[in-house]
């Protein structure tokens, strides 16, 4: 048996670095192993957004009957820890802990935040959609508990997935930090993958006691892949020296500041922030869209979260096997606000010919897209961060990432509510609202190309950090 793991073991390194993106940048003193391993954290992250954009959205829509806007502000209350990403990535740049840690300290606590709202989120919902017997109970009591349980989640998927991208750039040599990082992403839209499948099985057949199963269970299954992922990987400070004064540092302010004033800083911030609203705002609308206009059942509307995850894993493939000879990563991006464009006019033509074909491809391809924005976008933020503001760099880069999905989130659920009143033209009166927030994305794709465009044609290089 000893011979045969060995053998299979032998195989996936051999196979790992060629087949997973990013896999070459290991060394004998960083195996794939331990970055696998690491990638963990990036798996739970990924279980959680499945659970939240993919799974809950359908499931409060269609079968809670709870109305899409309040469904939308749900999603996005997470939005609300998200300026602080770059906050929390400052201090653990910079933190001091008794225990010798830095990045440490920061996943565990956002580990027990996130379980904390997972734990309490089935029954926050089920009272929020009146499902249990709780009519004595005042609406606001279902409303303030489902939020709390949103915003615990959010903030604990923002602490642990700006730190855990932060250790993992600790570990590795500076060259290869870009590629580090986009080897955690590939593995989040893997555990993506496999947690929308999942989810779709065990929710196959829906019942209220099914789902507290499943989202409790997503809270046992946080703690234990971040506890894995986290064991071994931060070497901790001589305990000789934890009682040393520690050298100034500048504040976050003045840390931002000098990040900010790079040449063309804000305008990467705001492509970045653009792009991903017109890639977000379907985000809780899809399965809906395919539930409600096409009759999709719950396992086929959840297994389209598989099936945009694979889309994104296929253009992070991509991205990465172009960006490592050297290609441009601004141009990546652009190429994945291009695809997008013809992906949304699927979606929106999926309904009037009610093609399910169509529309799975059409959902397909904007994965494609995203996956090839972000990476894009994430591998020009590490090439150009300073080199003493790594956390800073993915904090802000996350921040306005995730700030403007959870605008695009809210602002969907809305839109979708409001227009969906009347027909429009080959659209029915179910489809119209959907209908409407995929068009404004388009218009959205082509803004976040005008924005981008100063970007391919300048692109100076950041000096190295005094």
């Amino acid at each position: 048996m000893s011979r045969i793991n060995n053998k299979m073991m032998s195989v996936w390194m051999g196979w790992g670095t060629k087949i997973l993106p990013f896999a070459n940048v290991a060394t004998e003193t960083l195996p794939l192993s331990r970055l696998l391993r690491l990638s963990l954290i990036q798996v739970s992250v990924g279980m959680s957004l499945v659970l939240l954009v993919g799974t809950l959205n359908r499931v409060m829509i269609v079968e809670l009957n709870v109305p899409a806007s309040l469904v939308g502000i749900m999603l996005s209350l997470p939005l609300l820890f998200a300026p602080f990403r770059a906050v929390i990535g400052h201090r653990s740049d910079t933190h001091k802990s008794a225990l010798g840690w830095r990045r440490v300290p920061y996943i565990f606590q956002g580990t027990m935040i996130q379980f904390g709202g997972l734990a309490i989120m089935p029954f926050a919902l089920l009272v929020l959609s009146g499902a249990l017997n709780a009519a004595d109970a005042p609406v606001w009591i279902g409303r303030t508990a489902a939020a709390l349980a949103f915003l615990l989640v959010g903030a604990g998927i923002h602490i642990t997935q700006t730190v855990g991208l932060a250790l993992a750039t600790d570990l590795i040599e500076e060259k290869d930090q870009p590629n580090v990082v986009g080897l955690m992403y590939v593995m989040l839209l893997i555990g993506s993958i496999i947690s929308a499948l999942a989810f779709g099985a065990l929710l196959a057949d829906f019942s209220p006691g099914r789902l507290i199963q499943v989202i409790q269970g997503s809270a046992v299954v946080t703690i234990l892949l971040n506890l894995i992922a986290v064991w071994k990987q931060e070497a901790r400070r001589p305990a000789h020296l934890r009682t040393e004064p520690e050298p100034e540092h500048d504040t976050f302010r003045q840390s931002f500041d000098k990040y900010i004033g790079q040449a063309h800083a804000l305008r990467r911030l705001i492509a970045v922030g653009l792009g991903t609203l017109a890639f977000s705002m379907e985000d809780i609308l899809l399965e809906p869209y395919g539930g409600q206009v096409l009759n999709m059942t719950v396992g086929a509307t959840t297994e389209l979260t598989a099936t945009f995850a694979g889309g994104g894993l296929v253009g992070f493939s991509i991205a990465s096997s172009i960006l490592s000879r050297g290609g441009d990563p601004f141009r990546m991006a652009s190429a994945g606000a291009l695809i997008g464009l013809p992906a949304f006019l699927m979606v929106i033509m999926a309904a009037p010919q009610q093609s399910i074909p169509m529309f799975t491809i059409g959902v397909l391809i904007i994965g494609l897209g995203g996956g090839l924005f972000s990476h894009g976008t994430l591998t020009a933020t590490m090439n150009f961060a300073p080199r003493d503001q790594v956390g800073l760099a993915l904090g802000s880069w996350g921040a306005v990432q995730a700030t403007a999905a959870g605008i695009g989130a809210a602002l969907g659920g809305v839109m979708r509510d409001v227009f969906s009143s009347q027909p429009m033209g080959l659209w029915s009166a179910k489809a119209s609202g959907y209908v409407l927030v995929y068009m404004l994305e388009v218009v959205l794709l082509l803004v976040t190309l005008i924005a981008m465009f100063p970007l391919l044609r300048a692109r100076p290089r950041v000096a190295v950090a005094e």
